[in-house]
């Protein structure tokens, strides 16, 4: 039986290897000689990440940590908290202290660390960024080396047309611009042209100016205004901007004629505020008794922070802290006339220090006697202290003879592209009729 059972099994084994013999046989008989059947084999391509670079470095060259300084940080703790030991991180910064002070560093500002790419993930670079412009780094890979870098700007130009059907603000905001423009058609062009809080139905106005970008895409806003044409009650006024002193960087705005469109000052020290207490030799406080108190001064009410600008060019005398004052800042503008701004939160400028007309030299505060946030802003004419809104302030500084020849080539091609600006839409398209002024309230820039 177990004989009978082996012989079968050995039949079977049998044929399976002689049926296997004839597949591979046929196989062989249907390839060439000589050659090896091809097997198409699909690999796929492992594609190189793209280099990214920031800061100056391929960011994928390392492992990427970014923060912002938090509450009790300083450059130490963030260094150890990454596994930096103290006496190294005590070597960098006496090293790099020569370019930046690493106490400086401030909360809410963002830093980054560029770490080995291994499992120790050892810092090798902090990059500190002050503001959107400039950058700190501190690189510690093989030497320690200690800089500090500006990012790439981009000014791009652009134009734009409006015509006011109820205030300048409501007219860019429906055209999708930004009310930066608004500011400097108001304050830093026609401030002594046009009364942007009388504007007229119909009024309408075209500029050229330019964005800022930092790296092709961080948009930080209207950079500045090239030119600009504004039509109010059928009149027109235009606005070029010229460099009239390049060794102080002064640069001002001049009509088709060269007449400069400024005034030596401007009317306030802050933008868009209210007065709560004018010039009044008179005064008398209910505190002290109704008895006078003279106030020498003008008070603009403005939130704390609000920026205070330097009414006119000139050179900073006194910029200090002192009783009553708070912290304040004192200008001489020529040999007639001097500014003083108190009650400042901050300042911003040093004594001998020249400053432009719009700079900002400090932040509104309550610093000295002070009952809420303003800022007291005194005038002197010939060592008197006098009620700037009476005085008859002199035109700002007119372009010199030898320059003007120069300016009125240079506003050419200018004007002749904003001329060709086309406005989207005419006064005549308004059902209202022209001549109506929009209510002070109404056209009010905030």
């Amino acid at each position: 039986m177990d004989r009978e059972r082996k012989r079968s099994m050995g039949n079977k084994y049998s044929r399976g290897i002689v049926v296997l013999l004839v597949v591979i046989f046929s196989a062989c008989k249907e390839t060439p000689k000589n050659k090896v059947p091809l097997v198409k084999v699909e690999i796929a391509a492992v594609e190189e990440p793209e280099d990214v670079y920031e800061f100056g470095y391929n960011l994928n060259d390392f492992v990427v940590k970014r923060d912002t300084v938090r509450s009790g940080d300083s450059f130490g703790e963030i260094l150890e908290r990454n596994k930096v030991s103290y006496p190294e991180i005590f070597n960098i910064a006496e090293t790099a202290k020569a370019t930046f002070d690493i106490r400086r560093i401030q909360l809410g500002k963002p830093y980054t660390l560029l770490c080995s790419k291994d499992s120790l993930e050892t810092p090798k670079c902090f990059i500190y960024q002050p503001n959107l412009e400039e950058y700190v780094v501190i690189d510690f890979n093989d030497s320690i080396q200690a800089y500090t870098k500006k990012k790439p700007i981009t000014y791009v130009e652009k134009t734009a047309t409006g015509v006011i059907n109820s205030s300048i603000s409501e007219t860019l905001l429906d055209k999708g611009l930004s009310p930066r423009l608004a500011y400097k058609l108001a304050d830093e062009i026609y401030a002594w042209t046009i009364d942007f809080r009388r504007l007229q139905k119909g009024d309408r106005f075209k500029v050229i100016y330019t964005d800022k970008y930092i790296d092709d895409t961080i948009y930080t806003g209207i950079h500045d205004i090239k030119a600009a044409y504004f039509e109010h009650n059928k009149e027109p006024f235009y606005a070029f901007q010229f460099e009239t002193d390049a060794e102080k960087g002064i640069v001002d705005y001049f009509n088709e004629d060269a007449k400069n469109l400024r005034r030596a000052f401007l009317k306030a020290p802050v933008q868009f505020s209210r007065i709560s207490s004018r010039y009044n030799l008179k005064r008398r406080i209910a505190v002290y008794g109704f008895k006078v108190r003279p106030h020498k001064g003008t008070d603009f009410a403005a939130p704390i922070g609000t920026p205070i600008m330097a009414t006119s060019n000139g050179t900073v005398t006194k910029s200090e802290r002192r009783g009553g004052n708070g912290n304040y800042v004192k200008i001489r503008h020529n040999a007639t006339y001097e500014t003083q701004y108190l009650h400042m939160s901050k300042r911003n400028v040093k004594v001998g220090q020249f400053v432009k007309q719009g700079d900002v030299i400090g932040w509104v505060g309550m610093t000295g006697n002070t009952g809420g946030p303003h800022v007291c802003y005194r005038f002197w004419v010939n060592g008197k202290q006098v009620d700037p809104f009476k005085q008859k302030l002199p035109e700002a500084k007119p372009i010199s003879d030898s320059l003007k020849v120069e300016y009125l080539d240079f506003i050419k091609p200018i004007k002749a592209q904003l001329d060709g600006i086309q406005f989207e839409a005419k006064p005549e398209d308004f059902e209202e009729p022209q001549g109506e002024t929009i209510e002070p309230n109404e056209n009010l820039i905030s």
